[in-house]
């Protein structure tokens, strides 16, 4: 890791369809997925999955915030999760699937912060923007097979993003802007 990287956490339900928008990034080095937010100790995903470790499925963004700043992976996290949605998201449900914000220092815990009341305030949703903002506790890397499952099992995750009902979501809010 580069000195002037740096590390940013998102919960946004369903790991695989995190990755993916991020890694298109300039300045992202990379997308890892992972655990974080319960209190098992290196969980697993048959763990996480049942919903009793507290854990939350998580991206870990690392950046180089001279190309790509955390206002815009804030926006790229805003446009990819419903954000009214409390403990789900599309068809996973569960509170591992809940959309939280990790902050690693009062930086990002502001501008978290800052962007989540401009979200509130576009009138972009009738519903109460429900995403919580958290300081950043240990993250637990998920299992290998996780690891750019969007690459790996392309065929797959298409077919899971489609039928879970993000895509349409997303489509149908945000358009192509």
């Amino acid at each position: 890791m580069s000195e002037q990287n740096e590390k940013a956490y998102f919960a946004g339900g369903c790991f695989w369809c995190m990755e993916p928008p991020f890694e298109a990034l300039d300045g992202v080095v990379g997308a890892t997925s992972g655990y974080m937010g319960g209190t098992t100790e290196n969980p697993t995903y048959e763990e996480v999955t049942t919903g009793k470790t507290g854990h939350a499925e998580v991206v870990e963004i690392l950046f180089d915030p001279n190309v790509v700043s955390y206002e815009e992976l804030l926006e790229v996290f805003w446009r990819n999760i419903d954000p009214t949605a409390l403990n789900y998201q599309f068809a996973d449900v569960g509170s591992q699937y809940r959309t939280e914000i990790f902050t690693v220092g009062d930086e990002q815990k502001k501008l978290a912060e800052k962007s989540k009341i401009e979200l509130e305030e576009s009138g972009k949703f009738d519903k109460p923007i429900v995403t919580a903002i958290t300081e950043a506790p240990a993250f637990y890397i998920a299992e290998e097979y996780h690891q750019d499952f969007y690459k790996k099992q392309s065929v797959r995750y298409q077919l899971y993003a489609k039928a879970s009902g993000r895509k349409g979501f997303l489509e149908e809010t945000w358009g192509d802007s």
